[in-house]
């Protein structure tokens, strides 16, 4: 294998499901490029906001998800396989913590405006971004929370709400979800997907083109 292996994903900060592919990646990472230490890879995130018309005060998270899934039973048997898929990544997650739905618009603004700090602070930042609502149950639609975000992953001061990227998280055509993993060679995931899975796909997209066209 040579040349480089780049991979975007398309995520939100409201999707449980992406903080659990974020860590089967990572995992799926580790392994190759254990066994292929010579092609270097990067990671690219892409904003999706699932809610973008939600207030920018937030929604009642409790209240969203009974609204959505019609009864509390039914919220507490979606919680319980979503934990499921997180123990089985590492993941812990604390849905009674979160009081808000948020619009997370100008959390994707702040993850643009890290880019220039490289990729791993991008990831920092995201990872964080992820921790203060999933375990913090911080409202990570409020400036404030995104400023002491800014402020701890080395961004410059500034406005964090959302208006300097107009265009953050519009759904485009092709991803039908999040979290969505796109490689080269027209190699795609959906979903949050296992380690294995994920390293398969990235030892397609980095082979020789046509390697793997009769499978």
């Amino acid at each position: 294998m040579s040349g480089m292996l780049s991979i975007e994903v398309y995520f939100d900060f409201i999707c449980p499901w992406c903080l659990i592919g974020k860590r089967n990646l990572e995992r799926a990472l580790a392994t190759f490029r254990g066994q292929h230490p010579g092609t270097p890879v990067r990671i690219d995130w892409r904003p999706y906001e699932l809610l973008p018309s939600t207030p920018r005060q937030g929604i009642p998270y409790q209240h969203f998800y009974l609204q959505r899934l019609g009864s509390a039973l039914a919220v507490e048997a979606r919680r319980a396989q979503v934990r499921s898929a997180a123990d089985a990544a590492g993941v812990q997650l604390d849905f009674e913590k979160i009081q808000l739905m948020p619009n997370t618009r100008a959390a994707h603004a702040l993850v643009e405006q890290a880019r220039g700090l490289g990729e791993t602070a991008v990831a920092a930042l995201i990872e964080d971004a992820f921790s203060a609502y999933f375990q913090r149950g911080e409202d990570i639609g409020d400036p404030a929370t995104l400023t002491r975000l800014a402020d701890t992953h080395g961004l410059p001061p500034g406005r964090h709400d959302g208006d300097a990227l107009p265009s953050a998280g519009s759904p485009t055509a092709f991803v039908p979800g999040v979290p969505y993993f796109v490689f080269p060679q027209r190699v795609a995931l959906s979903g949050a997907q296992p380690p294995e899975t994920l390293l398969r796909a990235m030892i397609r997209a980095a082979a020789p083109a046509g390697e793997f066209a009769a499978s």
